[in-house]
């Protein structure tokens, strides 16, 4: 007999925090997304684990009423691999700011790309530290004015998707905090990717980058071609290069190839076939 899910709603992935943000910050329109989309994807509510490191962005998981870890500054994705391998049945959703996935956490980012664990990997980039107050990130603007840069940095601006794409992410995408019904769409997509899906969601910080940051943001974010088909990794990163479209909002890249649980399950039964039952058992002989 099959257990009927309830009908869950919005407001049931709702908590009782108040949501502590500066007024005008695109997380919000963030968590709105993750509030709505969670109950159309036909999970469980206990199955849901949303794990984030630190920063202005990783209050989420505080914020929505599903299993949730805060753990240390850029080390969510190493964190959220062992809760999906130990528990395969949970549906993870890790968020991190620019500086976190970029900065202090950028050297799991390609190791949870190559690996494709199935989760879905949500930046909040509004290019700049907003919890410490202002600094340059990795994806400040050539010049712009900040705590850690007073006469304007001199640093280019790292390119998430190029990066995403170069390290053989298999669902790559972006979205804005000013298109809710898209970026609810583009969450939904992503979630139910089978494998690492990267989705970098503009996010702007109005007190440290102003108003003018989410005008431009406005004026120049574009939707991808209507007949963009999504699976030629060496089109998409073209795309980007030439700057056929400014900031382009849609899935990128997609393809389908097996996941690191599908991998280890493989090797696990492999294994098991040859009469090897327990770790100890693959290197006696090597131990003292």
């Amino acid at each position: 007999m099959t257990a009927t899910l309830p009908a869950y709603s919005k407001k049931d992935f709702q908590t009782d925090q108040e949501v502590r943000w500066c007024p005008g910050c695109g997380d919000y329109a963030i968590l709105s997304a993750v509030q709505q989309v969670f109950p159309e994807l036909g999970v469980p509510r206990e199955k849901f684990v949303v794990v984030s490191g630190i920063g202005c962005s990783s209050r989420l998981p505080g914020y929505v009423e599903t299993y949730g870890f805060n753990t240390v500054h850029g080390r969510a994705l190493p964190i959220a691999t062992g809760m999906k391998l130990a528990n395969p049945a949970l549906e993870v959703v890790v968020v991190g700011g620019d500086g976190d996935a970029f900065a202090i956490g950028a050297g799991h980012l390609p190791h949870a790309m190559r690996r494709n664990v199935d989760m879905a990997y949500v930046v909040m980039d509004n290019g700049i530290y907003g919890l410490t107050k202002g600094q340059a990130s990795p994806t400040s603007p050539l010049g712009l004015e900040g705590k850690s840069s007073p006469a304007g940095t001199i640093e280019e601006p790292l390119e998430p998707l190029k990066l995403a794409l170069a390290l053989g992410c298999s669902w790559v995408g972006q979205g804005f905090a000013g298109d809710p019904k898209g970026l609810e769409e583009l969450m939904t997509r992503a979630i139910r990717h089978r494998g690492f899906a990267f989705l970098n969601v503009f996010s702007p910080c109005v007190v440290f980058r102003g108003k003018e940051q989410y005008d431009e943001l406005r004026e120049h974010v574009t939707p991808l071609p209507a007949d963009w088909s999504a699976t030629d990794r060496v089109a998409a990163f073209r795309l980007l290069e030439e700057k056929r479209v400014p900031l382009p909002i849609g899935v990128l890249f997609r393809e389908e190839r097996p996941t690191f649980g599908d991998r280890l399950a493989e090797q696990r039964r492999v294994l098991q076939e040859s009469g090897v039952r327990r770790v100890e058992e693959l290197v006696e002989g090597f131990l003292p």
